[in-house]
């Protein structure tokens, strides 16, 4: 069986189990972008996912701007459809939150992190298909959970009783991604992704680490998010160059 068509059934075996879990308030609506948007997200794997790797850089979970849109992990819509060329038609959620709609290729909310990270890529490696021979990006959980209010709430806000099926879920896919492409390194995006990392892949010969994330809500990543990822990823052995200025 090729690696494609593994990750393929994980990432089927993935979405039907966390299709299966229910969350309480202040959660009132989650989105599984695997469902709605699984069309772009099969194109991505399809297009960049079929070898084995040496990296494999984890994020937390899709943003509502990002891979809540396009299916593809920090998926800002210009990086995906202008960078990867990726496309795609995107469904919507079957409870779709009033203010947080689905608009898929159409949206044109920036989702910042997104725009920074491929930004990033795309200035160092120059084309996806030399970032993506050696590397992969995938989110350890791909739901997106949100409150009444609209407001984003992350998986580790989530209460212990709802945390632990989803993040047993969501380990064992980590695993499985693992066992399929066989990669050197697992960078965390972020403390939480680099923690779920560490969790559930501890007993195993891999190496870890992490780099900042690029979200706008941490000061550090609005200071010089290129600089500081570079320079984690140098002191790993996994970058040369300096992708470049300010992000």
């Amino acid at each position: 069986m090729s690696r494609l068509t593994r990750v393929r059934a994980a990432t089927e075996e993935l979405r039907e189990a966390v299709s299966g879990l229910r969350f309480r308030k202040p959660v009132t609506h989650v989105y599984n972008p695997l469902d709605y948007a699984g069309r772009p997200h099969v194109r991505y794997l399809r297009k960049f996912g079929g070898h084995r790797i040496r990296v494999l850089f984890l994020g937390m979970n899709p943003g509502p701007f990002g891979m809540a849109q396009t299916g593809v992990p920090f998926g800002e819509v210009s990086s995906v459809r202008d960078f990867l060329d990726i496309r795609g038609r995107v469904e919507r959620p079957e409870r779709e939150h009033p203010k947080r709609p689905i608009e898929g290729f159409a949206c044109t909310r920036r989702e910042v992190s997104g725009a920074r990270l491929w930004g990033a890529i795309a200035e160092h490696w120059g084309t996806p298909e030399k970032f993506f021979a050696s590397h992969f990006i995938a989110n350890y959980c791909p739901l997106v959970f949100m409150e009444e209010s609209g407001r984003n709430r992350t998986p580790d806000q989530l209460p212990a009783r709802e945390r632990k099926p989803l993040f047993e879920i969501c380990d064992r896919h980590l695993e499985q991604l693992v066992e399929i492409w066989e990669p050197e390194w697992v960078v965390g995006i972020g403390s939480f992704a680099t923690r779920r990392a560490t969790e559930a892949l501890g007993t195993r010969s891999i190496r870890i680490g992490t780099v900042l994330h690029p979200s706008p809500a941490n000061p550090r990543a609005n200071r010089n998010w290129v600089g500081e990822a570079q320079r984690q990823l140098s002191e790993m052995g996994l970058c040369r160059a300096a992708p470049g200025g300010k992000r």
